[in-house]
């Protein structure tokens, strides 16, 4: 997920939503090894110690933090709060023969 769409949703999620994305993502990630979508210098293993071992849902956090949780762990959270995917449609290219 990018940063845009990351904050956009940081600004609105509950941290009920984000505590059921932390647990989605514990029961799904099989390789913790994989490179860090925030800091490509740490595993995704090391992102989870930093973000959400310690999540406390009735705390106050910080826009930048949970727009990282939500940049990391992002892609289990529920369909209806995930951005829509922009459909580009491109329309031909304009041609013309070429004329010896």
């Amino acid at each position: 997920m990018n940063r845009n769409d990351a904050r956009k949703i940081a600004e609105t999620i509950t941290n009920e939503q984000l505590q059921q994305m932390f647990e989605t993502a514990k029961a799904k990630i099989t390789d913790w090894t994989k490179v860090s979508n925030v800091n490509k210098g740490l595993t995704k293993g090391v992102s989870w110690n930093i973000l959400a071992k310690d999540f406390d849902v009735n705390s106050n956090h910080h826009i930048l933090a949970k727009t990282n949780m939500v940049r990391e762990f992002g892609e289990f959270l529920p369909d209806e709060i995930k951005p829509q995917k922009k459909v580009r449609q491109f329309q031909p290219p304009t041609h013309q023969d070429p004329q010896f």
